[in-house]
């Protein structure tokens, strides 16, 4: 194993931020797959410091040790060989204590207050179990006397089914935590390119300047799966991927693109801009419905070479089922920066490739002097790329060389690659920002209650609307890019989707 230069020589994290971590759901996938691997390398870079504890809490019967061993096992497993160091595991799973509790039972949570006690770091309680279970654990940390004024709790979406549950379950937290505890995740918001889209709209006169309705045409979000179901079918099918991925990831995206000016980039002036966003979405009403909207689910098809199953042949599967693996719409934000400027947005399983992308359509210069039969390409794009490769590009417009090509156009990118850009920096995963956030006690990456609800009020309307329509979703080939009509819905505005992937 290569010898980190980073846990030889930094200083471990600052000591205000010290903290103990109780993290629920310690045995499940998220933790093993997401939550360690993030935490070693907090650790590994020097930005955690030396008195923080980690508690890990899971119904199975576990001793310390086995525990650290099935810790480590995962890291093994994911993390790359130039990213492990003896020095650096060890001091992690030193770390790292367990503790077998029944989440619903208010036996046993007397532990954890005695963990705690006489310890000066504030406490994080991270919720990464099902989200109905939520307010048990926190009221049973409240009647153990587990908690304190400044302990906070991290939740993972999704929080709720629609706009009705997800009160109940904020109502559940808040109950035992103020607003200004309360730390919800999106991990999208974590991502290197979704901060630098904040650096870039509001750090860069070039780009500040242009971004309304008179300089840009349309906007697209899409956020394109490979995989199927994976297991989940009984969580999915009675989601669905508007719930899934439009309610948090897609709407979260589309609020950083549109939303007006911070005052400042403290937590609730970004978040207060983001709320007037969702509160300017036009719903679906009428013929919009049916003519903005497509609903898809997958049928059997090939990815990557291989046959794959559709959606109504996975295992388990309920053959009646209506859930929708594939949204595309077509919405309108009803302000005076965005007034006529289209955002469509794209997502679903079973793609063709793993993809999340924005591309800001430029509007066309009104005098066009160049070949008639080039004036479709004569525009810019900026393309902000969150997956699978991070990167921002902006496509111009350039003679095309040659002494025989005349005054061609030609198209190409000024591009920013991160791994290219930065070849000795190793691009942080979403969760070790999101991490360090809360270690820090700073909530700028993560929403706040009101953006959820009107994000829940806005899909709830849709979700209504496919109700009393009582369409079926349309049917698409796995390994393609959704239904036809998806297409349709975007080229009727003499439009296409950006494919150059």
């Amino acid at each position: 194993m290569s010898q980190s230069n980073a846990s030889q020589s930094a200083p471990l994290g600052d000591p205000n931020h010290a903290i103990d971590l109780a993290l629920f759901g310690a045995l499940g996938d998220l933790a093993m797959r997401k939550l360690f691997p993030a935490l070693y390398h907090l650790d590994r870079e020097g930005l955690m410091p030396e008195s923080t504890r980690i508690m890990g809490l899971a119904r199975q019967e576990h001793d310390v040790a086995s525990f650290r061993k099935m810790v480590n096992e995962a890291l093994q497993k994911r993390l790359k060989s130039s990213e492990q160091d003896k020095q650096s595991l060890e001091r992690f799973l030193a770390r790292l204590d367990y503790l077998k509790l029944d989440f619903s039972s208010v036996d046993g949570y007397d532990a954890i207050r005695e963990w705690r006690k006489g310890s000066p770091r504030p406490m994080v309680v991270y919720l990464s179990v099902g989200a109905r279970i939520y307010g048990d654990i926190c009221r049973h940390l409240q009647a153990s006397k587990s908690l304190d004024d400044e302990c906070r709790v991290v939740v993972e979406k999704p929080i709720g089914y629609d706009l009705d549950s997800s009160v109940e379950i904020n109502d559940a937290i808040g109950e035992v935590f103020p607003e200004s505890r309360i730390y919800r995740i999106d991990h999208y918001l974590g991502k290197e390119t979704v901060q630098n889209l904040i650096a870039l709209r509001f750090a860069n006169p070039l780009f500040g300047t242009q971004w309304n309705q008179n300089n840009i045409s349309h906007v697209e979000i899409t956020v394109a799966e490979k995989v199927g179901i994976e297991g989940r079918w009984g969580y999915f099918d009675e989601a669905g991927q508007l719930r899934d991925m439009v309610q948090n990831h897609l709407l979260q995206l589309l609020c950083l693109i549109a939303m007006d000016p911070p005052s400042n980039l403290d937590a609730d002036a970004i978040r207060d801009e983001k709320v007037k966003v969702l509160k300017a979405l036009k719903p679906f009403v009428g013929e919009a419905l049916g003519r903005d909207v497509v609903r898809g689910q997958y049928i059997a098809g090939n990815s990557d070479g291989q046959s794959v199953p559709g959606y109504l042949e996975e295992e388990g599967a309920n053959t009646q089922s209506q859930t929708e693996t594939f949204v595309a719409m077509k919405t309108e934000v009803s302000n005076w920066r965005w007034a006529g400027v289209p955002f469509y947005l794209r997502t679903g399983k079973r793609m063709p490739e793993k993809l999340s992308q924005i591309v800001i359509h430029f509007r066309q210069q009104p005098h066009y002097i160049f070949d008639p039969d080039q004036r479709g390409i004569a525009s810019n794009k900026l393309i902000i790329r969150l997956q699978p490769e991070e990167g921002i590009a902006l496509q111009v417009l350039t003679k095309d060389s040659g002494l025989d090509k005349g005054m061609r156009l030609r198209p190409g990118p000024l591009h920013l690659d991160f791994n290219s850009a930065f070849p000795k920096s190793r691009i942080p995963d979403a969760y070790e920002r999101l991490l360090l956030e809360v270690m820090k006690g700073q909530q700028y990456l993560f929403v706040r209650r009101d953006e959820i609800e009107h994000a829940w009020r806005w899909c709830d309307q849709l979700i209504d609307g496919w109700k009393k329509r009582d369409t079926p979703p349309r049917r698409y080939p796995a390994g393609s890019w959704g239904p036809v009509a998806s297409i349709a819905m975007i080229t009727q505005d003499g439009r296409s989707w950006y494919e150059d992937y």
